[in-house]
């Protein structure tokens, strides 16, 4: 199961490199969230919890984030990594760190440039890390991810830093697999169409949730994930239980979305499940 699990995460984490390549460069309650102060490419709304004056609560706030983000697939459910070649071959040497070694040796302004840039501290280019959407979490969301992550205590073995492959250096110079700072700019110039205050909040949940698989503008990426007008064809009914249980329509083939759905957006609240629904339907409603 774990297995499984782990295969389908670094599936996700390798779409980000495609969605760089075919997506960044082209061109759903519906209330808005709390409002928080916002970072650089951040924006003022944030995920239900995330202004609580309660540490413990901005802590599992925080933890939460860590599966709707996809924290927990990457970097395994305890955080301690995994080299990606174990399930993508090319990859092979390129590791999800094991987070609970490296984050006592980050400062939080560390760590945040880090999530917000795709730059290391330390040794610089990280590959395969989704950096192109943590750039657009708010600042009281981020906030909370990193009170969590300080209360992760220190296992397992730690991971070595990134031996590229001669197949993912091929990538590289094809202009496939780039590197996480490149990413973070180039998502910069891919948005999700702005459909007004009424449904902002769930735009901001799509930014940071939808758009690691589905672009930056969420239209897709070719041979790969569809254009998220794709939403017109489920009613709300289908796309709630999609994003609780994973299960689309009778005989629907989601792949990868099936294991999203279950581990990544069923851990988004009632009113976030249900914005991110309106705002995606809006947008699919738009005349072509």
């Amino acid at each position: 199961m774990r297995n499984s699990y782990l295969a389908a995460a670094v599936k996700v984490a390798i779409a980000g490199v495609a969605a760089c390549l075919a997506g960044c460069g082209s061109s759903a309650s519906d209330q808005p969230g709390d409002a928080a102060q916002s970072q650089p490419a951040a924006t003022e709304f944030a995920f239900d919890g995330a202004t609580s004056d309660n540490r413990a609560a901005i802590q599992a706030h925080g933890e939460r984030l860590s599966h709707v983000l996809g924290c927990r697939g990457c970097h395994t459910p305890t955080l301690e990594g995994a080299n990606f070649g174990d399930f993508e071959p090319p990859f092979d040497g390129i590791y999800a760190s094991n987070l609970t070694r490296i984050l006592p040796d980050m400062s939080d302004e560390q760590l945040e440039r880090l999530l917000r840039t795709g730059v290391h501290p330390t040794r610089g280019d990280l590959w395969v890390m989704p950096s192109e959407t943590f750039q657009r979490l708010s600042a009281a969301d981020m906030t909370a991810l990193i009170a969590h992550l300080r209360t992760i205590k220190p296992s397992g073995k730690a991971t070595p830093a990134p031996v590229l492959s001669d197949a993912a250096k091929g990538m590289i110079a094809a202009g496939v697999l780039k590197t996480a700072a490149k990413s973070v700019a180039d998502y910069k110039a891919s948005e999700p169409v702005d459909l007004g205050e009424r449904h902002a909040f769930g735009r901001y949940v799509a930014r940071n949730t939808c758009a690691e698989c589905h672009g930056g503008d969420l239209t897709g990426i070719k041979d790969f994930t569809p254009d998220l007008t794709i939403a017109s064809t489920y009613s709300a009914e289908q796309l709630t239980r999609l994003l609780t249980t994973g299960e689309g329509r009778p005989g629907s083939k989601l792949g990868l979305m099936a294991v999203v759905g279950k581990d990544h957006f069923s851990y988004l609240t009632p009113r976030e499940r249900s914005a991110v629904i309106a705002y995606v339907k809006a947008r699919a409603d738009l005349p072509q």
